[in-house]
């Protein structure tokens, strides 16, 4: 599995506030920390955009660190992503993600199948 896979599947190496950290472009937080607030309604300032990837050690955003539930019960479990719980097809948080977001499904499936196929 990728490293910059998160444990919902999203892709966090194509995830523009990554993107932005990395690269110290203030320019793309400021026009992240907008497009969020508006999705979210809340206030989200330029400078809370400061992420490494959601399994990568590292700064995240203050969502990604201590609120996303996905995260926190993943780490918790000690799973590489949630593709390596067997509850992932039933579980209704996971379904935030997964069922609008069919390329975070696949990726988490490609998981699981290389998984199969890894001896033990």
């Amino acid at each position: 599995m990728k490293d910059y896979i998160a444990y919902c599947g999203l892709d966090c190496e194509t995830c523009e506030a990554r993107i932005a950290t990395v690269n110290g472009d203030d320019a793309l937080k400021a026009k992240v920390a907008k497009r969020w607030s508006a999705l979210n309604g809340v206030e989200i300032a330029p400078e809370m955009i400061n992420c490494t990837g959601c399994r990568i050690d590292g700064i995240k955003t203050p969502y990604c660190d201590s609120l996303c539930p996905i995260r926190q019960c993943a780490s918790g479990r000690t799973v590489e992503t949630c593709g390596s719980c067997g509850e992932w097809e039933t579980c209704e948080k996971l379904k935030m993600i997964t069922g609008n977001n069919p390329a975070a499904l696949r990726n988490l499936q490609s998981n699981i199948s290389a998984s199969k196929k890894t001896p033990s």
